[in-house]
């Protein structure tokens, strides 16, 4: 501008002067142009863009100086003054080129900020321009943590320190809404922004909003802080006194259940020193379960239980209570030959107090208190007569009267007293000749390797022999046949290569106790027929089918199952399922909701699988809440324990979230609180339960969808145990009513004994009225007369002595011990062995329950059967067995005497094959297949027993043919006529006694199935 001016005045001068002279003009003309060149030199003009800046605390800025005309520097001024130089690292100048210069200023602070100077030199000649600089703080949240943690009930200060410029207004807000403090005295807002929470609680604990706002400046930020409340730890004994053994290696375990937030942390002390996990002590993972390991008396006492988390410590005590249990001091095995007239088994144990001592075979218990009593002849009547047990003090004695093989096995004493009670095996081995057992017809097909077995109970190890059309093999006659012997078992694996080789087999098994004889039939088999499908029913992810078995299985087991599902046109989808006993539905599983399927079934045995049913459509339902869980709860540990099982079922096409369990006693209203489980949780133990009480469990699966319908299950705790008798202090003695009790006892023996001595001396008294009114009986000698001609019934010649055959079939001989794993019907053998030597093995079998008879037979006849006792066939406890089925040889059967008595056979038992003298009658047109004996550790109800109907000759006859045993256990009862009038106490109808040994002599001829007498002695003998 000041150039334009300039301008302006040397035109203005141009017009004056024009007309002057040419020297002149040329001097004007010099002096114009100096005038020009000093004006463009005094032209310099600097600019500052931003023309003002404000910057926040921390944060970085530049500002340009722009420079108009021509100049050498550049600078920067500082608000000191000071020339700002280009080594500094907070403010940084920069020259870009002859006009620009760039002041940065980095990271402010509030002392970066002041009045800043740019100037511009050339020469003398400089200009300048400035800017202000402000700095401000802008919100900081210098101290808000999250979380904050407070104990339960105390006064909470949530920390939030906010600076800024001006200072900020701070506002708290919880679950969405802004904290009201005029509404609630409990919260407060502290000078310092801080929020107070008086007392705070569970319910207070969340996510806290704390808001800064700067007006001013419109500026607002804030902080989530989560407020945690740490609740003091509960804690709970499960048994406050727990009882142990000492001595036996036993462990005793202590637990307390603690509760709080967060999860406390348990530790047990005991006499001030804290346990650890070692050598004596085993802790659990989180600490409430103790177990002290290998008890001793010192061990006794009181330990303490503490839960400690950050809200504080809680503890409870449970007492140990150390005692000692019975130990069984003396036991041995014994050895015995079958038909020897007894063996004692005896038992010694310590113990205090004193033990009772009793033996158990198999399922069945014998004991002191069921003997037989002379004033108790009721009782008498109704026990075993081959088994009598005694005991004295310590000691207990079991005789086993009339041996018989299936005596041999493992016998159980018991010690018990009102602590524990110690066990004890011992192995009785019995010697005896071959039995043998196993299936009589097997199935399969040409081309394919069946192996007929032939089990065989001897003790000694018998020899086993083949023969197949009278001829023994293997032999060059028969290259398609194949033996394989185990200790228990031999084996001929048959290749049927034709119909020639379907037919009849014959083992034969010769020990030194004597030889047996038995037939096997190998019959061609088939494919299954197809299985039916009865429905389906379909759920969201999972589908039940119901189905029905095969109507034939072709001769061999259907191994298993195959179902196939598909979208309708798509492909198939299968699975295979093992066939099981009774498996008549199955489920599939990974199932789409709200999806038409079609599905079908087919079986498969051994020789290849069925036609598949007809594909039969459904439709799975949409997604909803789950199926119940199936659930099983069984009484856990101790008793007053329970242990709930549950089975997952359908998911309703949602993943299973958590299980929910709530329980309850039955004869309350208020339900425990609910149990929240994973979801894949299986079970939970509830704890603590009151003793002999009726719990309900309910169990419920939640999804997405919903809670599913509660499981449901009833089952009561088991009843609370005797503790131990408190010490007796010595200084009592009876009182009043004992010894009027006792004196009253002493007075009935008294008068009872007197009776006794008139009704056997002078037929006479209390006792002689009842016997003559009601019992019928004509005295003592009248009832020796008739059980001397009972027992006469029973005599027979002791060369003829029955062995009844007790066919079952996979039954481990305990006696001749274990062995290698055994081929099943249609596995081929590789390498065939040679006959097993006869050697010394014990056999178990089963223990009979008559004097003379192992096990009573019903032979299923045309017009008559002879009359039997009826026994329980159960196993031995080396395995289960099952019974097989008796052969009859028809070659050497002739036609049955007639009898009068009916047979009443059940058709759980097949008939046996009758090997005496006594003719039969061919069997009747219904035979009855046999079926598997219960496995030893079957319940009694598993037995099966067989009996005839047999009217009683007289009451001395039906006492001597009655079995007795006790009353709970005994598995065999003496079956008569409906006509009969028959007692469980051992009272009998009296009837014609010449007919009655008629009847039983005619049944002891019937039983008898095998001889005692070598084969060649018998010439009626059933021959291979």
């Amino acid at each position: 501008m000041y150039f334009m001016k300039v301008v302006d005045n040397v035109t203005n001068f141009s017009f004056f002067f024009f007309f002057l002279s040419l020297p002149s003009l040329l001097l004007w003309i010099k002096w114009w142009l100096l005038l020009l060149m000093s004006s463009s030199i005094a032209a310099i003009q600097v600019e500052i863009t931003p023309t003002q800046g404000e910057i926040s605390v921390g944060d970085s800025k530049f500002f340009l100086c722009e420079v108009v005309g021509d100049a050498k520097d550049i600078d920067w001024y500082a608000p000191s003054g000071e020339k700002i130089l280009p080594n500094r690292q907070d403010i940084f100048v920069s020259r870009s080129d002859e006009t620009t210069s760039t002041l940065t200023i980095y990271h402010a602070n509030v002392d970066s900020a002041g009045i800043y100077k740019c100037v511009a030199k050339n020469g003398d000649k400089e200009a300048q321009a400035t800017v202000q600089v402000k700095i401000f703080q802008k919100i900081t949240f210098e101290s808000a943590p999250s979380p904050q943690e407070f104990n339960e009930g105390d006064d909470a200060d949530i920390v939030c320190d906010v600076v800024s410029s001006p200072p900020p207004t701070i506002i708290w807000k919880h679950k969405g809404s802004r904290i009201q403090v005029a509404k609630d005295v409990r919260y407060k807002i502290m000078d310092n922004g801080h929020l107070q929470i008086r007392g705070i609680k569970k319910t207070d604990e969340g996510m806290y909003n704390c808001e800064a706002r700067v007006m001013a400046r419109g500026e607002i930020d804030f902080r989530m802080i989560k407020v945690v409340v740490n609740v003091l730890p509960t804690i709970r004994a499960r048994q406050s006194d727990v009882n142990a053994t000492a001595d036996v290696g036993s462990s005793a375990l202590l637990a307390c259940d603690a509760d709080g937030f967060p999860e406390p942390t348990v530790t047990w002390a005991h006499n001030n020193i804290v346990l650890e996990t070692g050598d004596k002590y085993s802790l659990n993972e989180d600490g409430s379960e103790l177990v002290i390991k290998d008890v001793k008396k010192v061990d006794e006492g009181d330990y303490t239980c503490i839960a400690k988390n950050k809200a504080g410590e809680k503890a409870e005590e449970v007492s140990l209570n150390v005692f000692v249990q019975p130990k069984i001091t003396y036991l041995n095995n014994q050895t015995v030959s079958e038909f020897e007239e007894q063996v004692t088994l005896t038992c010694e144990a310590s113990g205090d107090p004193t033990p009772t001592i009793s033996w158990s075979f198999e399922n069945r218990v014998f004991s002191e208190g069921e003997q037989a009593s002379w004033t108790r002849p009721d009782k008498y009547e109704s026990l075993d007569r081959n088994i009598v047990v005694r005991s004295h003090a310590r000691v207990s004695s079991l005789t086993l009267k009339n041996v018989q093989f299936t005596y041999a096995g493992q016998y159980l004493c018991t010690a018990s007293n009102s602590i524990g009670q110690d066990d004890q095996n011992m192995y009785l081995e019995v010697r005896y000749a071959p039995k043998l057992q196993g299936n009589v017809a097997w199935y399969t097909w040409e081309g394919n390797p069946t192996n007929i077995s032939c089990k065989v109970e001897a003790h000694p190890r018998a020899t086993v022999v083949w023969y197949r059309d009278g001829l023994p093999v293997p032999s060059a006659n028969f290259t398609n046949l194949k033996i394989y012997t185990t200790p228990t078992i031999s084996y001929l694996e048959v290749t049927p290569s034709s119909q020639d080789d379907f037919g009849s087999y014959n083992c034969s098994a010769t020990n030194a106790m004597g030889t047996e004889y038995k037939e096997f039939l190998l019959i061609e088999a088939d494919v299954p027929t197809t299985p039916e499908l009865y429905q389906v029913e379909p759920f969201s992810s999972t589908a039940v089918i119901q189905f029905g078995e095969p109507e034939a299985t072709g001769g061999v087991p259907i191994i298993k199952y195959r179902v196939q599902w598909r979208l309708p046109g798509q492909d198939w989808t299968e699975k295979e399922y093992s066939a099981e006993d009774d498996l008549n539905q199955i489920t599939i599983f990974g199932l789409n909701p709200e999806t038409t399927y079609e599905v079908r079934i087919s079986a498969i045995n051994g020789k290849g699988e069925s036609e598949s049913s007809p594909a039969k459509p459904f439709k799975t339902e949409p997604v909803r809440e789950p199926s119940a869980p199936k659930i099983e709860v069984k009484v856990h540990n101790k008793g007053n324990s329970l242990k709930v099982n549950w089975i997952k079922q359908d998911d309703g096409g949602s993943p299973i979230k958590h299980y929910l369990v709530r329980y309850k006693a039955k004869y309350v209203s208020d339900w425990k609180p609910e149990m929240r489980l994973p979801n894949d949780s299986e079970y939970v133990v509830l704890n603590g339960l009151d003793w002999n009480t009726e719990y309900e469990v309910h169990v419920v699966a939640e999804n997405q969808q919903g809670r599913s319908e509660p499981g449901i299950r009833s089952i009561r705790t088991a009843s609370e145990p005797t503790t131990i008798p408190d010490a007796m202090s010595g200084g009592s003695g009876l009182g009043t009513g004992a010894i009027v009790g006792i004196l009253i006892v002493v007075f009935f023996l008294l008068l009872v004994g007197v009776d006794v001595t008139c009704y056997f001396l002078n037929k006479c008294g209390l006792l002689m009225c009842i016997a003559v009114n009601f019992c019928g009986k004509a005295g003592p000698g009248a009832k020796s007369k008739d059980m001397e001609e009972g027992k006469a019934a029973f005599t027979k010649d002791e060369s003829k002595e029955p062995i009844v055959e007790v066919r079952t079939e996979e039954e481990h001989t305990p006696n001749q011990g274990g062995g290698p794993t055994e081929p099943n019907e249609t596995t081929p053998l590789t390498e065939p062995e040679p006959a097993a030597a006869d050697t010394t093995s014990p056999v178990v079998n089963l223990l009979p329950s008559t004097a003379t008879n192992s096990v009573a037979e019903s032979f299923s006849t045309a017009q008559s059967s002879p009359a039997s006792e009826c026994t329980t066939l159960t196993t031995s406890a080396s395995s289960p067995t099952k019974a097989a089925p008796a052969k009859t040889s028809p070659k050497n059967s002739p036609a049955a005497q007639p009898s009068s008595l009916k047979a009443n056979t059940q058709p759980d038992v097949g008939p046996l094959v009758d090997l005496s003298d006594t003719p039969k009658v061919p069997p009747s047109s219904n035979p009855t297949p046999s079926e598997p004996v219960s496995p030893p550790s079957a319940n009694a109800d598993a037995q099966q027993s067989q009996c005839d109907q047999v009217k009683a000759p007289d009451s001395t006859q039906s006492k001597d043919l009655q079995v007795d045993g006790p009353a709970k256990d005994a598995p065999s009862a003496l079956c008569t006529d409906s006509t009969t009038p028959a007692q469980n106490d051992g009272k009998a109808v009296k009837d014609d006694k010449t007919k009655g040994e008629a009847e039983v002599k005619n049944a002891t001829a019937e039983v008898k199935t095998v001889p005692n007498e070598a084969p060649q002695t018998n010439g009626n003998e059933s021959k291979a």
